[in-house]
């Protein structure tokens, strides 16, 4: 006998990349702001579209993306020389954390991305954590070079020095 049951998977195959979209962003490890990318259904319409990350490539779209791009240029140029003149600043920086240590210098806890920006902040810089490119957080102490994307083609570098906190005398 024939089951009845429609089968489940009619439709195109899971992870079909059969959305275009036109991406108003840099999106890391998708594309640069004006690029039309393929993408999956799903992330299309439940991600980047919802955020306004990107915009359906319809034949309209791609004109009015034609435009977008050329002020795009203009605006990354301009961007960029900022960053530029951001970044010479950012050599005269030098940030100092006192940390309790234990035994053989090692912190106890380690200074973070976050607690980098917070000091940025502190000194007139408004940066976001997430431009700051420390792999991991600094746990040991000593001078280190931490590097900072300012912009796509701008990378800083300002210095790092982790101290011990002295011990209290009783």
């Amino acid at each position: 006998m024939k089951d009845a049951r429609p089968a489940l998977c009619t439709g195109p195959e899971i992870g079909a990349w059969n959305m275009e979209v036109i991406l108003k962003e840099d999106i890391e490890k998708l594309g640069h702001r004006g690029d039309v990318v393929k993408v999956a259904d799903g992330y299309g319409r439940n991600f980047l579209l919802p955020r306004k990350l990107a915009i359906e490539a319809t034949k309209g779209n791609k004109n009015v993306i034609e435009q977008m791009k050329a002020a795009s240029v203009r605006r990354s140029a301009k961007e960029k020389t900022e960053a530029e003149l951001l970044a010479k600043q950012f050599e005269a920086v030098a940030l100092e954390f006192t940390r309790k240590t234990g035994e053989k210098d090692h912190l106890f806890g380690s200074v973070t991305s976050a607690d980098l920006a917070e000091a940025l902040n502190a000194k007139g810089f408004n940066v976001d954590r997430r431009k700051i490119q420390l792999e991991e957080p600094i746990k040991s102490l000593g001078e280190f070079d931490v590097p900072i994307k300012l912009h796509r083609d701008v990378t800083a570098r300002f210095k790092v020095t982790v101290k011990a906190e002295e011990a209290a005398t009783v």
